[in-house]
């Protein structure tokens, strides 16, 4: 066991120490990542540079997962000169947070995952330990912790894309290589962006003194990028025709919820805490409030269930049963009043709620239906959920039709809202820890029709496949 002071060194070593690349930083140092979506598995990725030398790679984007890890367990998947090993402590192999108290540590020699990448010090070496999950699948496994170099682009606003800032000391969990199954083609890790203090925006943060403040455009298209902004509440320009705008100055801010449980063996892969929840009070329906059950809107401090929080990890919104049933009842309700005269016709799975899109008005918006309205916490602080974040296109040579975007969540989910994937696209959304707030820009189509693309960032990695 070490003594408290070499404790404090290794602390330093691997959440102060690191290097910077050609470039002097100040504290409005602003790092920037394309954003891009998936058009098989409706997943975002996450683009950044890593190993040594410096290779584009392609990572699952997550907001929940307490820490990122990449797929290492052999040489062909990862082959680093700068990457390392550490040797277990106990203490501060507990203080890291990637294993568990039944493991954290193990031999590096016996470790099922280490082969001719990274050598083992010695034959008995014991090293941290980690418990990496993929959370599209579910699966978990034993791997463990390793060091190597991580760089981002600073956000350059005549180029848009400026200098790389490399953390040498970036710490992260090995995963075995079938990790990878059921996540986009091209991607060999996750890059962990929840609130824990492994993830990536606060390991940069920590490196590089400047805010652990998180900033993400969802791009709305598979043929274009967006962006995530980190080490800076703004200003967040985008660039429409001559006009340059800053979208800081327009987010509307709702406090975060802090969900005191951790990892139980309910939530053995993402600890409700490390997520992001939101205060929603209510949900309105072109002006009608949906009758829901307000207990189900608050989070159980003793199990942590209800509430609502976002997630990239679903393609769609789910909600508890009894709020999808009278969501969609009041939704159909709206529909086929005289302001859109809709008709539902037979729906196509995984929807329930479909409509023709023949006579169906579309514009900058999306389709014309029905506005939902997310209340938080106060009935002007809304989010709102306009027909391109609503509604999905499903045309095939069989049918041509919009679908709401919404699903029962079922009786096994914990959480009674879980805002998807699909009602975070053309939405900019600022995830500030510090200041305990999330801020949102709901569908920048809808304003002067910008998008997310409109930052002018390019994805470095879209070549990989």
């Amino acid at each position: 066991m070490h003594s408290p002071l070499q404790f404090m060194i290794k602390f330093s070593y691997f959440f102060i120490f690191f290097t910077l690349l050609s470039i002097n930083l100040t504290q409005q140092t602003t790092l920037i990542s394309p954003v891009s979506k998936d058009k098989h598995k409706n997943l975002f990725t996450l683009s950044v540079y890593l190993k040594t030398p410096l290779r584009p790679t392609k990572l699952l984007l997550d907001l929940s997962f307490l820490f990122p890890w990449t797929v290492c367990a052999d040489a062909a998947s990862y082959n680093s000169s700068s990457d390392h090993y550490i040797e277990c402590d106990e203490t501060f192999c507990d203080y890291l947070g990637f294993g568990k108290p039944s493991l954290l540590c193990e031999d590096c020699y016996y470790s099922n995952l280490t082969t001719s990448h990274s050598q083992c010090p010695s034959p008995s070496t014991m090293i941290c330990a980690s418990w990496p999950a993929n959370p599209i699948t579910n699966v978990v496994d034993a791997g463990y912790v390793l060091v190597d170099t991580l760089a981002l682009p600073t956000l350059n606003q005549s180029t848009h894309h400026g200098q790389l800032v490399s953390l040498s000391n970036y710490t992260f969990s090995c995963a075995p290589s079938y990790f990878v199954k059921g996540l986009p083609t091209g991607v060999t890790g996750l890059a962990a962006l929840g609130r824990s203090k492994l993830s990536v925006q606060a390991q940069f943060g920590s490196a590089l003194s400047t805010s652990h403040s998180l900033a993400i455009c969802f791009p709305g298209s598979t043929e274009s990028t967006g962006v995530a902004f980190f080490g800076t509440h703004g200003p967040y320009f985008v660039f429409s025709k001559s006009n340059k705008i800053d979208l800081s100055e327009n987010l509307t801010y709702t406090p975060l919820i802090h969900n005191p449980i951790g990892i139980t063996d309910d939530f053995p892969i993402s600890p409700p805490h490390n997520e992001y929840y939101i205060g929603l009070t209510s949900i309105r329906v072109n002006g009608q409030h949906v009758p829901i059950n307000a207990s189900l809107l608050t989070i159980n401090q003793e199990y942590g269930i209800g509430g609502t929080k976002i997630t990239t990890r679903i393609p769609y919104t789910l909600l508890e049963p009894s709020i999808y049933k009278a969501f969609t009842e009041l939704f159909i309700k709206e529909a086929s009043s005289s302001s859109f005269n809709l008709t539902v016709t037979n729906p196509v799975k995984p929807f329930k709620v479909c409509y023709s899109a023949k006579g169906l008005m579309v514009t900058n918006k999306g389709p014309k239906v029905p506005i939902i309205d997310f209340v938080l916490e106060k009935e002007n602080v809304v989010w709102r959920i306009m027909g391109a974040n609503s509604m999905v296109r499903v045309k095939n040579k069989k049918v041509d039709l919009w679908c709401l975007g919404f699903m029962d969540g079922g009786v096994k989910e914990k959480t009674s809202i879980v805002m998807g994937g699909k009602q975070l696209e053309e939405n900019l959304v600022q995830f500030d820890v510090e200041s305990n707030r999330l801020g949102f820009f709901s569908l920048l189509t809808s304003h002067h029709s910008l998008s997310c693309a409109d930052f002018k960032v390019s994805d470095f990695a879209k070549h990989i496949k």
